[in-house]
């Protein structure tokens, strides 16, 4: 590792992307030379490491494929700065955006996201499906979230690292550090992207299905851990509902209270009363992650 420290570290997870580094990492040493720059090589089968090398750019290799989220965690315990950008090596992100998420940094916010619009290239179904979990995890937390999945995004290093025994090592880093960024009240914003075409001859890891069952659990896993009540109780409240609507069916054309009706009312509290528990628990692991 370089033993000078520099005030912002850019860290690139990299799979298979020697094409896409030949281009991005002369831009990226060009325009930000006092930036120290880290390749995560996450166990690549061609020459990534070696295109590193060549444009003298710090590379940490894994010794085989561990996942987008692995080498994001690698690059946080490697960086040695106050903030870390992180930016997919596959040319999507351009490069002069770096310096604008740096400068929406000095407001005083601990994450900023680069948030991409709807006339940025990607395919209808994977925007549609973003703004499915973007709108799902506002409601969650109660902030609004213009880019849940974005993986370019500036962080303050002490912070991130607080929280990266919550990160899976796929493709979810970005939907966990953004729901733990915003449960744990660190001021996080946005600013608007246009993602481009990917570099020719490579292609994207994440499978669009797999990937978004993924997304949807980790959103519940975070809110479950952060905000229990947000999701038990609408739960409780469904389910008390539904057996207040049966009693009354029920009794209405048989006169009577059924066994159904009682397991419907016993679940909604039982559920109520978990929900109170985990939030309970909640709180005392939020305490003990700031210490």
């Amino acid at each position: 590792m370089n033993n000078s420290r520099s005030e912002v570290n850019i860290i690139l997870p990299a799979y298979n992307e020697e094409d896409s580094l030949r281009i991005l990492l002369p831009d990226l040493k060009l325009k930000y030379p006092d930036y120290q720059i880290i390749v995560i090589n996450d166990g690549s089968t061609d020459s990534t490491a070696e295109v590193c090398k060549d444009n003298g750019i710090e590379v940490v290799s894994h010794p085989y494929k561990m996942g987008n989220g692995a080498s994001i965690k690698t690059g946080a315990r490697s960086a040695d700065c106050d903030v870390i950008v992180f930016m997919d090596a596959d040319g999507q992100h351009a490069t002069e955006d770096v310096q604008r998420l740096l400068d929406k940094m000095q407001e005083g916010f601990d994450m900023v996201v680069g948030a991409r619009h709807s006339g940025t290239h990607t395919s209808t179904l994977k925007l549609f499906g973003n703004s499915f979990y973007n709108r799902f995890a506002s409601l969650m937390t109660g902030n609004k979230i213009s880019d849940l999945t974005s993986g370019f995004r500036a962080v303050r290093t002490d912070i991130f690292r607080k929280y990266l025994y919550l990160m899976p090592n796929g493709f979810s880093y970005p939907t966990t550090s953004t729901m733990a960024f915003f449960r744990s009240g660190h001021a996080v914003t946005y600013i608007p992207i246009r993602a481009e075409k990917r570099t020719e001859n490579t292609t994207s890891n994440i499978k669009i299905l797999k990937d978004g069952v993924r997304f949807f659990i980790i959103i519940l896993k975070i809110c479950a851990l952060f905000s229990p009540m947000r999701l038990f109780l609408p739960l409780s409240t469904a389910v008390f509902l539904i057996g207040l609507v049966h009693y009354a069916y029920t009794y209405f054309m048989y006169h009577r209270f059924t066994n159904m009706s009682a397991l419907l009312f016993i679940s909604s509290l039982m559920i109520f009363l978990i929900g109170i528990l985990s939030e309970q628990i909640s709180s005392l692991h939020y305490r003990d992650s700031e210490d």
